[in-house]
């Protein structure tokens, strides 16, 4: 097991990150940007090191600042959480160059898994059906030649995409052009790949992940489903496992069919596979994402399985404990993002609490709100025998939440979980569209 892990992250994630480092007996490195000196993860951290300015491409996308901490440090291992470089392969090649473990898939699989496009004609060969599309395009007239076979609406996607980016609904023939191109700019600003694929575009749908461990040994264990069909412009607002549209019977020929193919593609880590699930109850797999998601926790508090200390362990060589007939699946557990509008200083704090009440955020009083990093303040996430009373625990704690001096979407969640089509579980990808 490693002795000390330095964390290539920042706020909630890194928080979470240190805290499982802690109870395992690791020590833990921070590294920060000069926006971040006083943030909480760098408090927490038994060491930590600036690696830059505000710009995260100045810090905490700078890999010879982050390899040089680690080295520095004697770091042994370095965890990316998500987002930044949880999904660069150069990065991880870097790490193993310089004798430090990077806490995730090999840079090999991830080179071979970063192609979108690619991902989905390897999981197609691997027994799960795939949104109808396209390999990589050259330009916006080959995308409308294809979108004409396809059948439009249709979705252009970069190819190195995550987290909503460089997506793009093309409805007809004439927003092509325009839709290409904003694709493709986005695409080259967030991921430096400007690359682009079409696939055709299903509604109505749900948006239903599955998430997965596997070891070295080649045990693949699936977490069961997370819901995450809440979204605005492709960010996810609200989470939630089992998905209320999902019966058991389906749950479980996913689940097998999910173990066949992450087994079938040599996959070690930590990973989600992301599917739309259509109107007649038929899942579309559009892709998977080779690190931790943003969401885990809500599958931690319904399995009572620690994934963050599963990547760690997984990554020093220790393999899987649990089978798959072992997995907990019952209850059921709600995540709220807790995102804030616009800078700002926090002032008075309150956290609620209670049983099955978690709050995973990096927020303490005085914590200043940047424009230089995502919004995101923290996760609330509840859970309960049934999902009436995981509603229930929701609205409690949400109202019990209290953070002053900082514009946020408490209010909003609130109305969001309270509504009818929230409550009875009918929504769709269209639900924030008809708001």
């Amino acid at each position: 097991m490693f002795s000390k892990i330095l964390i290539a992250n920042r706020g909630e994630i890194a928080v979470r990150i240190i805290r499982a480092c802690k109870e395992m007996g690791i020590s833990t490195v921070a590294v920060y940007s000069q926006a971040d000196e006083n943030a909480l993860h760098v408090a927490l951290a038994d060491e930590s090191y600036c690696i830059g300015p505000a710009q995260a491409a100045d810090s905490y996308l700078n890999e010879e600042r982050i390899l040089s901490a680690a080295l520095l440090s004697g770091a042994q291992a370095i965890h990316p959480g998500y987002g930044f470089l949880s999904e660069n392969a150069h990065f991880a090649a870097l790490c193993a160059k310089n004798g430090i473990v990077f806490i995730g898939p090999n840079p090999k699989t991830m080179e071979e898994l970063s192609d979108k496009a690619l991902l989905k004609e390897k999981m197609s060969a691997a027994g799960l059906p795939v949104i109808p599309g396209t390999l990589p395009l050259n330009s916006w007239i080959e995308a409308k030649e294809k979108a004409a076979v396809i059948g439009y609406p249709v979705m252009l996607k970069a190819c190195a995409g995550g987290g909503g980016r460089g997506i793009r609904l093309v409805r007809s023939e004439a927003e092509m052009e325009g839709a290409w191109n904003q694709s493709v700019a986005e695409g080259l600003a967030s991921f430096g790949d400007g690359s682009v694929y079409l696939e055709k575009y299903l509604y109505p749908a749900r948006h239903v992940e599955l998430q997965i461990m596997a070891d070295e040994s080649g045990r693949v264990l699936c977490l069961g489903e997370r819901d995450c069909s809440l979204q605005r412009r492709n960010q996810k607002l609200i989470e939630e496992t089992p998905s209320p549209a999902v019966s058991k019977e389906l749950r479980t020929d996913l689940i097998q069919k999910v173990i066949q193919a992450v087994k079938a593609i040599d996959y070690v880590g930590a990973g989600t596979l992301e599917f739309l699930l259509d109107g007649r109850g038929q899942f579309w797999f559009m892709e998977m994402n080779v690190r931790l998601q943003v969401e885990h926790c809500v599958t931690e508090m319904l399995t009572g399985m620690d994934l963050v200390k599963w990547q760690i362990r997984i990554a020093a060589g220790i393999p899987l404990e649990l089978k798959q007939e072992e997995v907990r699946l019952d209850g059921s557990a709600i995540e709220c993002r807790i995102n804030a509008q616009g800078c700002g200083k926090l002032g008075l704090l309150h956290v609620p609490g209670g049983p099955n009440v978690r709050f995973d955020s990096c927020l303490i009083p005085g914590t200043v709100v940047t424009p230089y990093y995502d919004s995101l303040l923290g996760k609330l996430i509840v859970r309960a025998g049934t999902r009436e009373e995981a509603l229930r625990k929701m609205k409690a704690a949400l109202c019990e939440l209290v953070a002053e001096g900082i514009s946020t979407n408490i209010e909003e969640q609130l109305a969001l979980i309270s509504d009818e089509r929230f409550m009875s579980g009918s929504y769709d990808l269209t639900f924030m569209g008809n708001r």
